[in-house]
């Protein structure tokens, strides 16, 4: 039998009750892009069925979303690294290298997870700002919508990796 979903699994250790749901997500999430992308050669990983994004995409944009949404709860602003990685996140690479995508996905989460463990509950509704808008926000509101918008791209890399995979074979 399998383990449960990490929210099933109680408590991580030195994290925020209030921000429990949030790396339970991340964790969640990081289980299913390696479940999903396991076996997958580079061309797949680089492939985009139909005009979709590529799972390569997918794992860019997890890993540097996280970051940059991070970053921004911290209340700094981005680097230039994080500005050029938010530019080559879209690159088409013919086969990109799926081990150094997934550990890059493992990286910004373990840093997340490290974040949320020195967060304290008096700092969760300080205000943010997003982007070169200054866009309102919250330390909460910036770390939900990171949990949040990891999930989404994780089921996009889960449904994109079942429709590659039922392409073997067939015509591309």
């Amino acid at each position: 039998m399998s383990a449960p979903e990490h929210w099933l699994r109680g408590p991580i250790a030195g994290i925020e009750p209030l921000l429990q749901p949030v790396a339970h997500a991340l964790r969640q999430a990081l289980d299913d892009v390696e479940g999903a992308i396991a076996g997958l050669t580079p061309d797949e990983i680089g492939l985009g069925p139909g005009g979709a994004a590529s799972l390569a995409f997918h794992l860019r944009h997890l890993a540097g979303s996280t970051d940059r949404l991070f970053t921004y709860a911290r209340g700094e602003s981005l680097s230039g690294a994080q500005r050029e990685a938010l530019r080559a996140e879209e690159a088409r690479e013919a086969t990109p290298d799926a081990g150094a995508l997934l550990a890059g996905v493992r990286a910004t989460i373990d840093r997340a997870l490290a974040q949320l463990r020195a967060t304290p509950a008096s700092a969760l509704l300080s205000p943010r700002e997003v982007g070169r808008a200054r866009l309102p926000s919250t330390v909460l509101g910036l770390l939900f919508h990171a949990a949040e918008h990891a999930q989404r791209h994780t089921g996009q890399i889960v449904a994109t990796a079942k429709i590659v995979r039922g392409m073997r074979g067939a015509t591309r």
